[in-house]
């Protein structure tokens, strides 16, 4: 079995995503690899599927509970054996789970970082075969990372017990330079294949809100997103516990998570989110890391977080399945007075000198103002994003709601150039409430106490509120015109770049928002590129949205059954592919993107049960757009330009040409084997014979010996035979789409005549 044929037995897919195949590729050459790649990539893959293809054992070392117990639920309903262990598990099943693993019951083993360190599991560790040991969120190796773990530093001492060194794979989500340089160099990694795919998540909208009650926006949000999946974050417990007594009072079927709860009521309450018996959760940043949920639509963030690595992480659970989902962060210039509280009283690390916990300490107050900043810019969020991890972005992506925003500009360089002489006045003392008051001309005890109606500067900015004075200081803080001391009284303090504005070089312009359009787009402009996916509701219609919605009941109703999680029976993608190709047999339903072999035996009847009584058995459209090839023909009816058009109640046959079809065929002096196959099925007769591919022909080419294929270098290769040779089959370079030169199988006329044998024999 290949790699493309394990890819569709147990994941249903016919093809890999971006990156996958290149670090499967290096890993079954046994290099060491470390990938980057933003959550929902289907990083799993890459480290789940040659695990299947290697001998032995591969070993994955995971943070939480919760993460583990998914993968193992999702690998075991796709048919592949695995197992965790970890403290959720009596002494009596980790001894079994072992001892399972060593007789070869179990590809891959999941295990906490903590358990490499006990005499058990390394003594089953040193006997066992370990192909490839894979660290799952890598970033928490990394002092730099925003989710250091010391027990990940153990991981490297574990390796070097072992008889020998397995292939190292490591995986994370978001990594910036710094930590990507320590992951590799902690982790001991040699000459590995770095692939980072970027940090884009082209599905998922972006926004900043500055409402005025945030319960409210909150409230009216869920209203109007009812039927879907979603998390709050908030910054503190006492925030989490409000928002949830809020929500339950309206009768919103929500839970809650924070570590104030007991163990107990936190898992349960996680179940009834990961099952949607309550869709809606309200948590702290304790929650969510691990969480394999490919449904949820929304993410808010309540408060801002501490760091972009945070929020990117945090956001990213919304749309793992690839459906257009929602990122709204709610700002208030009180959620840097509240993190900067808690980075304070953040409790230092004792495995530190002074020196270091104070560098960390400088590193978190950059993060910080780097995340505030995000709240402060008018321009394009996405593009702010992928900046902060190094990576570069359009300025204007279509999918944020600043990109979505008309802009009234206003030149303020007047009114910026008395705010820095005003800093500069005071000696650069006071905040922005004291400035901004003090500008405004404003007589409150505060500022009487500061004595700075003795400045020149004081009432400079009468005519602008306060308001209007912060909105500018904030534009100039995110120009970094001005900064704020790293302490809690945030003072301003004028920086270099402000000379510009002082002496006439610079122009400061603010841009206002003057309008909001609407932020989901049609099938008209997705077609004209926007990069952006498309939620169900713009893919499906009507017609379609009922049948997607008896899909989900299903699905509902067998996770009930098995107490599985819905999402593990099939993701909402997968769904919606249901509704688009309506399969009513077993080789329709296997093209759905997300069927295997073991769901298909499992599910795959139930669902087409659904389909059939649905449909009645006619092809219908029950999609947005131009009308796609079904495949195959069956006797059913289908649509066509809108109207039902019968079949001919025959199935097409398999690909075959008659002697005068094939005396037509245009011989030339070389053709790849799917050009060959475009000219092939232009002689057929379109009405009874199906199409032939070029992989079709390389299927039946194989199997007359004249080819086969090899791995080497880390990919599939195709190998002609002396008889390939013999019939005129030669290799040649091509060159892809990317530029990328590789070698490709062609046939001569001599090898053209060959295949045309082939297709005419059984006339």
């Amino acid at each position: 079995m290949n790699k493309y044929d394990v890819l569709k037995k147990y994941y249903g897919y016919q093809d890999f995503r971006e990156g996958q195949e290149v670090l499967i590729d290096s890993i079954l050459r046994r290099q060491d690899v470390l990938g980057i790649m933003p959550t929902g990539a289907g990083k799993s893959i890459c480290y789940q599927l040659p695990a299947l293809l290697l001998p032995g054992v591969t070993l994955v070392i995971s943070p939480l509970i919760s993460l583990m117990k998914d993968q193992v639920q999702a690998l075991n309903q796709a048919g592949i054996h695995a197992a965790y262990i970890n403290s959720s598990l009596s002494e009596a099943q980790i001894s079994k789970a072992l001892r399972l693993a060593a007789s070869g019951r179990y590809k891959i083993i999941y295990a906490a970082p903590e358990r490499l360190e006990t005499y058990e599991f390394l003594q089953f560790a040193q006997q066992a075969r370990i192909s490839m040991v894979t660290v799952d969120e890598a970033h928490c190796i990394s002092q730099w990372g925003q989710d250091f773990r010391p027990s990940y530093l153990k991981i490297v001492q574990f390796i070097g017990k072992l008889r020998e060194r397995p292939v190292i794979s490591a995986f994370t989500a978001t990594a910036t330079e710094k930590v990507k340089e320590d992951i590799i160099c902690v982790l001991g990694l040699q000459t590995p294949r770095v692939l980072v795919t970027g940090f884009d998540r082209k599905n998922l909208y972006f926004a900043v809100e500055t409402p005025r009650h945030k319960e409210k926006y909150v409230m009216d949000y869920i209203q109007e997103h009812v039927t879907e999946s979603g998390i709050i974050y908030c910054a503190t417990r006492k925030n989490v516990d409000k928002l949830y007594d809020k929500l339950y009072q309206e009768g919103v079927a929500a839970a809650k998570y924070h570590a104030g709860l007991s163990g107990e009521e936190r898992k349960r309450n996680q179940e009834d989110f990961i099952y949607d018996n309550r869709p809606v959760m309200i948590a702290t940043n304790a929650f969510g890391m691990g969480i394999d949920k490919s449904n949820v639509r929304y993410v808010i963030h309540y408060n801002m977080p501490q760091s972009m690595e945070n929020y990117y992480q945090e956001a990213g659970r919304a749309g793992r399945d690839g459906e257009r989902s929602e990122c709204i962060l709610l700002y208030s210039p009180q959620d840097v007075m509240i993190n900067r509280f808690l980075i304070e009283n953040k409790e230092q690390n004792s495995g530190y000198t002074q020196e270091e916990n104070a560098a960390v300490r400088e590193k978190d107050e950059e993060r910080l103002r780097a995340m505030t900043y995000y709240c402060m810019t008018t321009g394009c969020l996405r593009e702010y994003i992928l900046r902060y991890f190094d990576e570069n972005g359009a300025e204007y992506c279509g999918n944020c709601s600043n990109c979505n925003s008309e802009f009234e500009e206003e030149d303020v360089t007047e009114a910026a150039e008395k705010i820095i002489a005003c800093i500069r006045e005071v000696r650069q003392r006071y905040g922005i409430n004291v400035i901004a008051g003090m500008l405004a001309g404003e007589d409150r005890a505060k500022l009487r106490e500061y004595g700075v109606m003795m400045y020149s500067s004081y009432g400079s900015l009468k005519g602008k509120s306060e308001t209007e004075i912060k909105q500018i200081i904030r534009h100039l803080l995110t120009e970094r015109l001005l900064i704020t001391t790293e302490d809690k009284y945030a003072l301003l303090q004028v920086t270099d770049l402000a000379d510009e504005i002082t002496d006439g070089t610079r122009r400061v312009i603010l841009k206002q928002v003057k309008r909001t359009v609407e932020k989901k787009e049609t099938y008209d402009n997705r077609q004209k590129g926007n990069s952006s996916k498309a939620r169900k509701s713009d893919i499906l219609n009507s017609r379609g949205l009922e049948l997607f919605e008896q899909l989900r009941q299903l699905r509902t109703k067998i996770a009930g059954e098995e107490g599985l999680p819905p999402y593990l029976i099939f993701s909402d993608k997968t769904l919606v592919d249901m509704c688009i190709k309506v399969p009513v047999s077993k080789e329709e339903m296997l093209r759905v993107s997300g069927v295997g072999e073991n769901k298909y035996k499992q599910y795959g009847e139930r669902f087409m049960g659904v389909i059939m009584e649905y449909t009645g058995g006619i092809h219908e459209k029950f999609f947005f757009g131009e009308m796609i090839d079904f495949g195959e023909d069956t006797t059913v009816e289908r649509m066509v330009n809108g109207k039902r058009k019968r079949a001919s109640g025959v199935k097409r046959s398999e690909f075959l040409l008659t002697e005068e079809q094939a005396e037509r065929f245009p011989y030339a002096d070389r053709y790849l084997l799917t050009e060959l196959a475009e000219k092939l099925n232009e002689l057929r007769d379109a009405e009874h014979v199906k199409k032939i591919s070029g992989a079709e022909i390389f299927r039946r080419l194989r199997d007359e010996e004249c080819v086969s294929e090899l791995f080497q270098d880390g990919m599939w290769k195709k190998v002609i035979s002396e008889k390939g040779l013999e019939n005129g089959f030669f290799m040649d370079l091509r060159i892809s789409k990317k530029g990328t030169e590789y070698e490709d199988l062609y046939c001569d006329r001599k090898a053209q005549k060959k295949i045309l044998n082939m297709v005419c024999r059984d006339l």
